[in-house]
């Protein structure tokens, strides 16, 4: 009997032996949707800022946890937090600044 996992990033996983092997996708076009190049390099950008991982989650706003994540490519940036890392990789000291200001009552 095949043990089948199906994980966060919605990866199907075979569980064998205590590990977890990755399924090949039944569709060529299903790998398509997902290309590893199209997603932020989250470490690298917290690298060029010179940031620790707790100090980039503070600096976003997210749980340390979810750079962990992001980074050992067991979940993906989605919607908002992968536009917004786009816009870091572009101008990070401009992103910094607007995060840590405190936004004001028009």
């Amino acid at each position: 009997m095949q043990r089948l996992r199906l994980k966060a990033d919605g990866r199907i996983v075979e569980l064998r032996d205590g590990q977890e092997i990755p399924l090949v996708p039944a569709y060529p076009a299903e790998a398509a949707m997902h290309p590893a190049a199209a997603r932020p390099a989250v470490r690298d950008l917290r690298r060029r800022a010179q940031l620790t991982q707790l100090e980039f989650a503070a600096k976003l706003g997210v749980p340390v946890e979810t750079i962990r994540n992001w980074e050992q490519g067991k979940r993906a940036p989605r919607g908002p937090a992968r536009a917004l890392l786009a816009v870091i990789a572009h101008s990070p000291e401009t992103v910094f600044a607007a995060l840590s200001s405190e936004p004001t009552v028009a």
